[in-house]
């Protein structure tokens, strides 16, 4: 069984401060919760962007400054952006962060009703992006909502439109609108995976309810795990979580008592692909 990584969601683009004060906004504020994430054993950095006043941004601007800050304070962690923006955000501009090069960046292989928003990924959309990550050199890490993505994804692959090896692939369950973040479909979704695209790695992403059932599950099946703010505000049901790291730190525990280790940076960069 490979090393576990952890990746942390810092913020997202959906959820608001008043909801969870201890949200992370402005680069300063990331990059400090990402080294305390790192120190917690989080390895890789899923990062969206806020303005000061918290609204959802794709400003290259704001992205450089961010990743120069966390470099800057951790620089052995994984930079992963986000091409997802928020809901209704034009395709341009979900695109251009790529330019900035990092190590990783999301691409997320289909339309999916979210929440009371159509989330829009077109197969056009989606093979533009997938042959700009080519161009750019970014290793994808693939977002699947649903089962008949990942045979979407296969069919890409197939046709040398996505072409990283190996590919990483993150299961986001527990989306209003996707499927749910019960056991048998993660058990599911990593079968049918392991069916259509061998060499695939994966992760999962629970939302709200879901984060910490589909961690139990990912960290006992070999699977990767995402946690964050992005993804579930609280730490136990209606108490809010201190920090990201608090959430890092409880899957970290849990993986040191499952006896699986944490990867290190450079066991990250195995296992994911990237360049040393």
């Amino acid at each position: 069984m490979d090393p576990l990584i952890i990746t942390t969601a810092l913020t997202g683009a959906e959820t608001r401060k008043e909801d969870q004060p201890n949200l992370p906004i402005t680069p300063e504020e990331q990059a400090l919760e990402a080294k305390a994430c790192f120190e917690a054993g989080s390895r890789v950095l899923h990062l969206h962007v806020r303005e000061d006043d918290g609204t959802p941004s794709q400003r290259l601007e704001r992205f450089k400054q961010t990743i120069d800050l966390v470099r800057e304070m951790v620089p052995e962690m994984i930079i992963q952006i986000s091409t997802g923006g928020a809901v209704g955000v034009p395709f341009e501009e979900r695109m251009a962060p790529l330019s900035l090069k990092p190590e990783m960046a999301t691409l997320n292989a289909g339309t999916i009703n979210f929440g009371d928003e159509v989330f829009v990924n077109s197969p056009e959309e989606i093979v533009r992006l997938a042959k700009y990550f080519q161009e750019t050199g970014v290793a994808p890490e693939i977002e699947v909502y649903e089962s008949g993505m990942i045979d979407y994804v296969a069919r890409l692959v197939r046709r040398g439109i996505i072409t990283h090896e190996p590919l990483h692939i993150q299961f986001v369950l527990g989306v209003p609108g996707g499927m749910s973040g019960k056991a048998k479909n993660v058990l599911y979704m990593a079968e049918h995976l392991k069916e259509e695209i061998p060499s695939a790695t994966w992760g999962v992403a629970g939302i709200g309810r879901w984060q910490l059932p589909c961690a139990f599950q990912a960290l006992i099946m070999g699977g990767h795990i995402r946690v964050g703010f992005e993804d579930n505000i609280y730490y136990h049901k209606g108490v809010l979580a201190e920090s990201n790291a608090q959430l890092v730190a409880r899957i970290s525990r849990l993986a040191s008592e499952f006896g699986r280790k944490i990867a290190s940076p450079k066991e990250v960069k195995e296992i994911l692909g990237l360049e040393p």
